[in-house]
């Protein structure tokens, strides 16, 4: 395309909120100029499934719950007075909380004050925080943050080596709606093993964050823990970052959760307008449509040109990937839908794939996230590395000419801009992909809020752990026995069983492999 025609498409779908400084262009998008008139009658279809979700639709309909993130953020949105009551009860709550900590009034059984937080969550109860801690954070933080969000042993002992000289001024925030997630119960039971072993009462350190009557509220209000924040049925773990989820770790870090808000605010205000070309979540939205035909068929490249947003593109592979790949419509129609998400950060990456997306294959559409101040005014005056030349200079010139490049060889891509990274533009940038991420489900016709997926993922680990039971108790000391073996003795799996086996040898020093001819030969056994 011509340089001219590129300028003239640019100016008509370039969209600029001038009152935010924020931008998004899907000029480099080549869809062509009916794209968007033909899909209107699926625009009004999302549009107005959007409205019902606000005003309180069951929209969950796996758990019978509404869907009420967005309400976060401006609580007048909320069906009911008792809702809205709610959730600014809670954010005072957390205001109060964090103000009582950082002035001593909120104390270690030692008498000092907190100064480290360790989060315990997975998913979303871990990630939005994750993501948010590593854009604002910075040395002057109020407290700084660490996290447990796997069940892995050798990720909580490389935590507790960095805290373990602190862990009297740590305080504990377990994260888990029904207090039942294995993960972080089993993150909790070991913190509270490290607590103890260090003579630490683990009640006095601890915050719930947590569902109404859960096996956690009901845990932590025994143990009389320092307090208890609710998480609400009607939000999801993947928009819960303007719950208390993300809210308290972020009051907590010394981060403006009311600016955090209103700048989630200020987009939904934007892109709950039903005018395609002024509303950015639905240009976004119409644009993942277009690259993938409605069925998901190219992935999302996600680069910022900014260290501090190098998590964004983790979180929103689960914001992403979670609501939108399903194997069925909202008719119940086998369609496998979803979108793949990927990528690191600008300009470490055309260091690295950038090569295989400009002359690889062509299955994915790129997303630049583009901040447009290089450093903060406090960080003194400009410096340059060459003769009239910064180091984000060449960040910017890195980003523009990326996209050229792409763009030359038929590569598409989308540009989203912010002015800076602040609490603000962080609310403002999630809250649009909340909602593109609503408005595209519609366009393909499925539910973005439920996860049967992880939910029957659950059920299959859990199913393993009881055959890991059986399995131990057919172990006996002597010659010893092979997988098959115990597998035919139990009506079990034999790959299964060979699988438990060799954990159970790995890490229990009670049990022992002689080598059969075979590795599936191999016999298993207590030691004498």
């Amino acid at each position: 395309m011509a340089s001219s025609s590129l300028w003239q498409r640019f100016q008509r779908y370039l969209l600029y909120y001038r009152d935010l400084d924020f931008s998004i262009d899907i000029s480099r998008m080549n869809f062509p100029d009916d794209f968007v008139e033909k899909m209107q009658p699926k625009i009004d279809k999302a549009f107005a499934a959007m409205r019902e979700l606000e005003a309180g639709a069951i929209a969950n309909p796996d758990e019978k719950r509404m869907v009420g993130h967005y309400w976060l953020r401006n609580p007048a949105l909320a069906p009911n007075a008792e809702l809205r009551a709610d959730i600014e009860e809670t954010k005072e709550r957390i205001k109060r909380f964090a103000a009582d900590v950082h002035a001593g009034k909120i104390a270690a059984e030692n008498g000092k004050r907190f100064e480290h937080i360790l989060l315990i969550g997975i998913g979303g109860s871990a990630l939005g925080p994750q993501f948010v801690a590593d854009a604002l954070g910075s040395p002057r933080d109020a407290m700084d943050i660490y996290f447990f969000d796997n069940t892995d042993p050798d990720g909580f002992d490389r935590v507790f080596d960095k805290i373990d000289n602190y862990l009297s001024q740590t305080l504990v925030v377990v994260v888990s709606k029904s207090g039942g997630t294995k993960e972080t119960r089993n993150g909790m039971l070991e913190a509270e093993a490290k607590f103890k072993a260090k003579g630490f009462q683990f009640g006095r350190h601890a915050v719930a964050v947590t569902g109404l009557g859960s096996e956690l509220d009901k845990s932590a209000e025994k143990n009389k823990w320092l307090a208890r924040f609710p998480m609400h049925d009607w939000v999801g773990g993947r928009t819960s970052v303007m719950s208390a989820v993300g809210l308290l770790p972020m009051a907590m870090e010394g981060f403006d959760i009311d600016n955090f808000l209103a700048g989630a605010a200020a987009m939904d205000a934007r892109t709950r307008i039903p005018d395609t070309a002024q509303n950015a979540a639905m240009l976004l939205a119409l644009a993942w449509y277009y690259a993938g035909n409605g069925k998901g068929e190219k992935d999302m490249v996600i680069l910022p040109y900014k260290d501090r947003l190098v998590l964004f593109s983790k979180y929103l592979q689960q914001l992403v990937m979670e609501s939108l790949g399903k194997e069925k419509d909202l008719e119940g129609k086998i369609v496998h839908q979803g979108i793949a998400v990927y990528g690191n950060k600008g300009s470490t990456d055309q260091h690295s794939y950038v090569q295989q997306l400009r002359d690889g294959v062509w299955n994915f559409f790129v997303t630049f996230i583009e901040v447009q101040k290089d450093r903060p005014a406090s960080a003194g005056q400009r410096f340059e590395v060459e003769d009239g030349t910064t180091s984000g200079d060449y960040l910017q010139g890195s980003l523009r000419g990326t996209r050229s490049a792409l763009y030359e060889s038929g590569r598409e891509s989308i540009t989203v801009s912010i002015p800076r990274v602040n609490a603000f533009n962080i609310g403002a940038l999630i809250a649009m992909y909340e909602r593109a991420v609503g408005f595209y489900a519609s366009l393909v016709n499925i539910n973005a809020y439920n996860q049967p997926g992880v939910e029957a993922g659950k059920k299959a680990a859990t199913k393993l752990l009881q055959l890991q039971k059986q399995v131990r108790e057919k172990l006996t000391a002597g010659a010893g026995k092979t997988a098959e073996e115990i597998a035919r003795s139990i009506d079990a799996d034999p790959e299964d069983v060979f699988h438990v086996l060799r954990h159970l040898a790995s890490n229990d020093s009670h049990i022992q492999i002689m080598s059969g001819e075979e590795t599936v030969d191999e016999k298993f056994s207590l030691k004498k």
